[in-house]
């Protein structure tokens, strides 16, 4: 039975179909009811358009995130950084412009995250890209290193409560069924950033257009998102399971019979009817992460995330500083990246293929030895073909375990606290971002781009012990069944 657009609260929890109870046996509850609602949703344009529309938005967020290593040469270039430090923390180097974007990530996701359970994911969505869109372009007027470093921590205050909100309102807007795909494709768009930043960077840092350093360009062109802003503001509704976990029935049924209605035209069939409702908790707090079944797996990611970003931004970050010690040139250097940079976008759409079919944990797995096979092979190569090939391997399972992950992270606690825990659990690698930029720069000094990617194979190595382990099963299933 099709449900009308227009039927109010009460008449709609009735006409939903759902199994024969006893006469005795509580009515389903309508958080829960409306959770059923979306899950059974078609994969239409209107499903996609929400996921799209967010996706546009993760492309300017990591474009503003991923620049960092790409203008890395070029700030060295102009004297207002060092490649590495005399020692372990120095502020003067590009490791010090690294961490300070990680702390500013560390706080946005540990210390932000609640917002986006308290004021929704639309408003937090929206005011966290505008605040770190202002910051870069006031960083890129910056003439010193302190200057530089602290709108960096600025503006990653505002990506970290992106990232999580984003993830968040992803994960509660698709439906069950194409939970995995809507991820792919979000990260996707949005890691297609990487060639573009890449493009940029190789065409502007080593050049000085209009007296104006090349690096200052690339960062003043993320500020283009801006432009954007309330265009994805006003066509993207509030989070129907965020609204009901609130108490919120009414509004979160008028969005979801908004849509519900335009999903029904481009299907040209009546709905198919809801499943049998889970419970929605809808008081939750951050005591409750520690509590079964939530502790294994706030343990789990904690660890996950503290060595994963190694791998991850262990490449993307140093990726041309690595090629530039190993004597290539800046402006090889830039083009390598760039033409490795063309993967980006490809570690999602493949992963599209296999995203709704294999469990996440195991995609995982799979890809961390992938990153360490290819990661100790590109540390002993010298050839350009070789640098190529197998930097395009790294980024594919890189990007590969990052959609995967945003998209496992998201499952595994209930919408009360979603995105204050997935925030708290995506801090440490932010904090490990931070320890791990200055690691990394004394291991390159003292021990070259082989002592760099045997560290990496190690923490990939303690990734796939944590995810393999200790991870739970979630492929097609709702995220309250998920949650209890």
């Amino acid at each position: 039975m099709a449900i009308s657009a227009s039927a109010p609260l009460h008449q709609t929890l009735h006409a939903a179909p759902a199994p024969a109870v006893a006469a005795d046996t509580e009515p389903p509850d309508p958080g829960g009811l409306i959770s059923a609602r979306l899950d059974r949703l078609p994969a239409t344009r209107a499903v996609w358009k929400l996921v799209l529309l967010l996706s546009l938005g993760f492309f300017f967020e990591l474009y503003d995130l991923l620049f960092t290593g790409y203008i890395a040469p070029g700030l060295v270039k102009s004297g207002l950084l060092t490649p590495t430090t005399p020692g372990l923390f120095g502020t003067s180097g590009v490791a010090s412009f690294i961490a300070a974007l990680f702390c500013g990530l560390f706080i946005g996701t540990a210390a932000c995250g609640f917002l986006a359970d308290r004021f929704g994911r639309r408003a937090i969505f929206t005011y966290s890209l505008l605040w770190y869109v202002a910051a870069n372009t006031v960083m890129a007027f910056q003439d010193s290193a302190g200057g530089l470093n602290f709108w960096r921590f600025v503006s990653g205050l505002g990506i970290g409560v992106e990232l999580v909100t984003i993830g968040t309102y992803l994960s509660e807007l698709a439906p069950k069924h194409l939970r995995g795909r809507a991820f792919a494709v979000c990260q996707a768009v949005g890691f297609s950033a990487v060639p573009v930043v890449a493009f940029c960077s190789w065409l502007l840092v080593p050049r000085a257009p209009f007296g104006f350093d090349g690096w200052r360009w690339v960062a003043l062109l993320g500020g283009v998102s801006a432009l954007f802003v309330w265009y994805f503001r006003r066509n993207l509704p509030e989070s129907p399971r965020w609204l009901a976990s609130k108490g919120r029935i009414d509004e979160a049924d008028a969005v979801l019979k908004t849509l519900e209605a335009a999903v029904a035209r481009q299907h040209g069939a009546a709905l198919p009817p809801p499943g049998a409702p889970d419970p929605v908790a809808r008081k939750a707090g951050f005591a409750d992460m520690w509590k079964p079944p939530y502790r294994r797996r706030t343990v789990m990611l904690i660890l996950f995330h503290i060595f994963q970003t190694v791998g991850f931004y262990g490449f993307a970050n140093w990726v041309p500083t690595l090629l530039v010690k190993q004597g290539i040139t800046v402006t090889s250097s830039l083009l390598y990246t760039t033409l490795i940079g063309l993967a980006a976008p490809l570690g999602p759409l493949l992963g599209y293929l296999i995203a709704d079919r294999f469990e996440r944990k195991h995609v995982i797995v799979a890809m961390a030895a992938l990153n360490i096979v290819s990661g100790l092979l590109f540390s002993q190569t010298s050839s350009a073909s070789f640098i190529v090939v197998l930097g395009v391997l790294l980024t594919l399972a890189g990007n590969i375990i990052s959609f995967t992950y945003h998209a496992y992270q998201q499952e595994l606690y209930p919408t009360a606290i979603r995105a204050r825990a997935v925030g708290f659990v995506y801090s440490w690698s932010r904090l490990s971002a931070v320890f791990s930029s200055f690691v990394i720069a004394f291991t390159l000094k003292e021990f070259g781009v082989t002592g760099v990617f045997v560290f990496i194979a190690g923490a990939m190595t303690l990734v796939m012990l944590a995810i393999g382990l200790m991870g739970p099963r979630t492929l097609g299933k709702s995220l309250e069944s998920i949650s209890h």
